[in-house]
């Protein structure tokens, strides 16, 4: 599998809700997480992010899921980018309120670097929380 299709792997794991037991197949140890988002500011490694996305669509936003619309690989950098949008409706348990019923449809992109191993070194979302979490009646 090549570093691409590896990332691509990780990803749909990821997106798909699969949590730190379906990614950790196609991460590097401590690989690192970073986000300029409110929600996210704290988590540090991908470990934490997959654990996060999984928490959501399993408890507040149960049944979310994305539709991916374009991805690049950049060999130079050996980062892949995807960009998707995450559909989500807060009919779950959990959350900041009780569930409100609000839906977003969110922009995001990932850029995942890949190490010599083909395997995610780094990750980086790129995301307008705000915007999200008002769709979502959170704030």
């Amino acid at each position: 599998m090549s570093a691409f299709e590896t990332a691509t792997a990780f990803f749909h794991a990821c997106e798909g809700l699969q949590g730190w037991e379906g990614c950790k197949q196609y991460v590097a140890e401590n690989a690192v997480f970073s986000a300029q988002s409110e929600p996210l500011v704290d988590i540090q490694l991908v470990e934490g992010y997959c654990e996060w996305m999984a928490g959501l669509g399993k408890g507040p936003l149960v049944g979310c899921g994305y539709s991916i619309h374009s991805s690049a690989w950049d060999e130079a950098n050996r980062t892949a980018l995807y960009f998707a949008t995450f559909n989500g409706e807060h009919s779950g348990e959990g959350g900041p309120v009780p569930a409100t019923g609000g839906v977003t449809h969110s922009h995001y992109v990932y850029a995942i670097t890949m190490d010599d191993d083909d395997k995610v070194c780094a990750m980086t979302k790129v995301w307008n929380a705000p915007w999200a979490l008002k769709e979502l009646g959170w704030m």
